[in-house]
């Protein structure tokens, strides 16, 4: 039953629930509060006292409005609703009292200082604040911790809102920030002088509402006003969280996220955040072609008819990597097919089942991990494969949901019930009763670390059976971005990548992750000198995912639209026109000149693709069940900050590999 109340906001009178807070209340009514402490996913700490309001009734003093709420307020003598004021003598005045105390220490870095121009404490020391300071005495200063390559940190002025400490110990789950000291010796430090160790730490980056915690890669580049902000999606994992792209000139910048409450919140991971340092090095910015061993620059239209004349008359083939648009992999299709060739997208050989939609993308939401109960985790390691839905796996254990692990045993920031590394016991867990589990909602994860097995379509079948059984939701967790949409378009080969490799000639777009064999003629396009322009008879530079629009299907089966931030380097073109351009060069000319056309030909074909942002409901088809085979699961990604050929040209990415590597294997002190 709700427990709705009626409140008066400077005048305003609107219902509200009784378990709200009154900042909440206020946001409600339209009314604006200034805050520090306060954020609307992390604990309420109370301690900045920014938020502080007028209760008419109420104690003789304001009150801070983020840890007070709605049903704790007292009627009016003959019962009318409680009344608030946010804008009266007294709020304004305790407002500009608790601005000159934060001023106190803080020092004059505005001109030289990151934050400058997106700083909360500027905005609201000029909304909220007075124009002098009274204060004469030394500010008092403290010295910077090393938290690592990611975060800078500039503590003189961190006016201890804690946000940065409940963000990694509630969110990303790791233990090393605290507040040490009392009154004016209290400081934000790191425990015994540790470096942060999560894929998560960039966020703190965001939630400082000062210049105390800044990005290290970016520091000093450039400011908020000169930068062009475009909205796009991150190609880095495939969970597509939202993410802004903010270039200056032809550069991107930085990546900060945007909120969706259904994907990311309003998180990301620290290689969506920092890897556009990789979309500068390696780059290819004009064709190549292979004589006698070596390759040769060459232009556009020499390079286009080698391509046409090797593929002309031949056994032709397509592969598409972990990074390409629907588009791309569509024009691609239309080509090869068009040709007599097959293509396949499946490049790490996951056992996805072509045209089972319940079977490649599952049937439950992201965000039903945040009601799940009981949480099943198969062949996957979220906290490296997806950091940002291990938080959302996190939030729901910190609510009180069991998680159980089929595979090696791994941090993942939560208690979890290690069941088995052997994926056999999933034959054992199906001939128990499940009317307990059955009861409560519950979401099972399969990864790739399982599908990419040789039993890979027998585990993916016991899963759809255990989801079935326990009346779970089943997600299928990818680790290629691509992956879904390319799946979607029905790019598959009967005989997976082997298939491809037969082919006389192969078109590699964009896949850098395996090799392909001696044997076949290999035309490569893509953005980065990567392992799959190595085995190249023939490079067609393409634009990396920042340089042109397109559509991406996420883990969970929702399209989204990625937009151009910047333009290629060189000579480098959108991919879908390179493969416009060859077909017209083999005189089987594909059927769009543009994008647009290109689109609504995709739509017409995969009319699900059109709905942007939705999620389709997926019908069930259970698989046939085969032989699980003996054998411990391994995890997909090995190295979370090297996993595609953008991260592997970033410079900070092979320092936190190097990082990481070095911490696994720290000596540890005897006992």
């Amino acid at each position: 039953m709700s427990d709705t109340r009626k409140i008066i906001i400077d005048g305003k009178e609107i219902e509200v629930e009784g378990a709200m807070t009154l900042i909440q209340a206020c946001e409600e009514a339209g009314v604006e509060i200034p805050r520090f402490c306060y954020h609307e996913r992390l604990s309420i700490a109370g301690n900045c006292r920014m938020c502080l309001v007028e209760v008419v009734g109420g104690p003789p003093k304001p009150a801070a409005s983020c840890a007070m709420q709605v049903r704790d307020l007292r009627p009016g003598p003959e019962g009318q609703p409680p009344v608030v004021k946010t804008n009266s003598p007294m709020v304004k005045k305790a407002r500009e009292g608790v601005m000159e105390f934060l001023l106190i220490n803080h020092p004059l870095d505005c001109p030289i200082c990151d934050q400058g121009g997106e700083c909360d404490l500027q905005d609201q020391a000029m909304a909220y604040g007075v124009d002098f300071s009274r204060y004469r005495e030394p500010k008092r200063a403290t010295e910077d911790l090393d938290l690592g390559p990611l975060v800078e940190t500039h503590m003189t002025r961190c006016i201890s809102c804690t946000r940065c400490v409940r963000f990694t110990t509630e969110v990303a789950g790791i233990h090393q920030m605290g507040q040490t000291g009392r009154g004016e010796d209290a400081e934000i430090t790191a425990y015994l002088g540790e470096t942060l160790d999560s894929n998560l730490q960039g966020n703190i980056i965001d939630l400082c509402p000062v210049g105390a915690l800044v990005s290290k890669p970016y520091a000093f580049t450039a400011r908020p006003w000169e930068l062009t902000k475009t909205e796009s999606i991150d190609v880095m994992d495939a969970l597509g969280s939202n993410v802004r792209v903010d270039t200056k000139g032809r550069e991107v910048m930085r990546f900060l996220p945007r909120n969706h409450d259904g994907v990311n919140e309003e998180w990301i991971s620290d290689k969506t955040r920092f890897v556009w340092d990789g979309l500068r090095r390696q780059r290819l910015d004009t064709p190549y072609i292979r004589e006698n061993g070596k390759l040769r620059k060459a232009d556009w239209p020499e390079a286009l008819a080698a391509a046409a004349a090797a593929m002309k008359g031949k056994k032709v083939a397509g592969l598409i990597g972990d990074l390409v648009s629907v588009e791309a992999a569509f024009a691609l299709k239309q080509l090869i097919e068009g040709q007599g060739g097959v293509v396949e997208c499946r490049t790490d050989g996951a056992k996805l089942p072509a045209g089972n939609r319940s079977g490649y993308v599952g049937t439950a939401r992201i965000e039903d991990i945040d009601t799940a109960e009981a949480i099943m985790l198969i062949g996957t390691n979220p906290a490296v494969e997806a950091p940002v839905l291990n938080a959302r796996i996190r939030k729901a254990w910190l609510r009180g949901a069991g998680v159980g692990v089929v595979g090696p045993k791994a941090d993942l920031t939560y208690d979890t019930m290690h069941i088995s590394d052997n994926p056999s016991v999933l034959n054992d867990l199906l001939d128990r009763d499940h009317s307990e589990v059955a009861a409560k909602n519950s979401v099972i994860i399969i990864g790739m670390g399982a599908l990419a097995r040789s039993d890979g379509d027998a585990i993916l079948a016991a899963a759809m059976a255990l989801a079935d059984s326990t009346k779970s939701g089943l997600l299928v967790l990818h680790t290629a971005a691509s992956r879904v949409g390319a799946m979607d378009i029905g790019a598959t080969a009967d005989g997976g990548v082997a298939d491809v490799v037969s082919a006389d000639v192969v078109y590699n777009l964009g896949a850098d992750e395996g090799d392909i064999p001696p044997g076949p003629f290999v035309i490569y396009q893509g953005s980065h000198g990567d392992r799959g322009a190595h085995r190249a008879d023939i490079i067609l530079p393409g634009a990396a995912y920042t340089e042109e629009a397109g559509l991406f299907v996420n883990t969970e089966g929702r399209p989204q639209l990625a937009a151009r931030a910047s333009f290629a380097p060189g000579q480098a073109k959108e991919n879908w026109a390179i493969l416009r351009a060859l077909s017209a060069e083999l005189e089987a000319t594909l059927p769009f000149d543009s994008l647009a056309v290109l689109r609504k030909t995709l739509v017409a074909k995969v009319p699900h693709l059109g709905d942007i942002d939705q999620v389709p409901q997926n019908e069930w088809q259970a698989t046939a069940r085969g032989t699980l085979q003996d054998g411990a699961l391994r995890y997909a990604v090995a190295d979370f900050y090297l996993s595609n050929p953008i991260a592997r040209a970033s410079q900070l990415m092979a320092e936190l590999s190097a990082n990481a590597k070095a911490r696994r294997e720290r000596p540890m002190a005897a006992e």
